[in-house]
């Protein structure tokens, strides 16, 4: 078969340079992140099933954990593309719903029945009991938020290439987190104390700019990782590896 010359011809190198670059799985830098991202999440569940209020500030236990989830994800989406990135996700989902299993059997287990037996069973039945409800709330956030930042990054790098990758991080962050935060907040309020429309809108706002700050704020870290990532994969800018990871 004849190679395409003329117009045809460059056609094809415009598009081969303006496509979207993305690596294929292979390296063990993906492997880290996903391991780091299921790590957070499960702790961030446990955090938040404690109510906590910094002056008139209410949030939760794991305030400080979640957006790390959030940018492993855009690092995740930036490098490998919206079906890698998706299966992160489902995969951090379904070791949480482990994690929660494993919550459960250990609270129902027969624990001593002298005092200082009595006292660690109410602990944990305090501590890890309203976690399975968490856990949902944080399933469906995290699964509608991440989905919809890791997809509008990707678009987004369709558009501009390599070019603007602050914009795609912060455009994508604050769709997604959001989304995040609105669904976690109105499944999640109830366990961990917050009674009153106040005290949810309270909740949801601070939830929201804190998030969105944390990820506004890294945007320099966070682009010198996803940097570092792509010079060290070999695979990053494969033609194949676009369309394969992009689907």
């Amino acid at each position: 078969m004849p190679s395409p010359s003329g117009p045809d011809a460059l056609n094809l190198a415009d598009s081969a340079r303006t496509a979207p670059k993305f690596a294929s799985i292979g390296s063990p830098y993906f492997g880290i992140m996903l391991a780091v991202m299921a790590v957070v999440l499960i702790l961030s569940n446990i955090g938040a099933s404690k109510g906590v209020a910094i002056g008139p500030i209410i949030t939760d236990g794991g305030f400080f954990l979640f957006p790390l989830a959030y940018i492993l994800g855009d690092v995740i989406s930036e490098v490998y593309g919206f079906k890698v990135a998706r299966k992160a996700i489902f995969t951090t989902f379904a070791l949480s719903v482990f994690a929660s299993v494993c919550y459960w059997i250990i609270i129902a287990l027969p624990g001593f029945d002298d005092e200082f037996g009595t006292s660690k069973q109410a602990a944990l039945e305090g501590a890890l009991g309203p976690v399975p409800q968490i856990v949902l709330a944080s399933l469906l956030a995290f699964l509608a938020g991440q989905t919809i930042n890791s997809w509008i990054l990707v678009k987004m790098k369709a558009r501009t290439g390599e070019k603007s990758l602050w914009a795609r991080i912060m455009g994508s962050s604050v769709a997604g987190e959001f989304v995040d935060t609105l669904i976690f907040c109105s499944i999640a309020a109830s366990v961990i104390g917050i009674t009153d429309f106040g005290m949810f809108v309270n909740y949801v706002v601070v939830g929201f700019v804190y998030k969105t700050l944390v990820e506004f704020l890294f945007v320099p870290v966070t682009s010198l990782v996803i940097g570092w990532i792509k010079k060290r994969e070999p695979s990053y800018g494969v033609p194949t590896s676009a369309v394969t990871n992009a689907a």
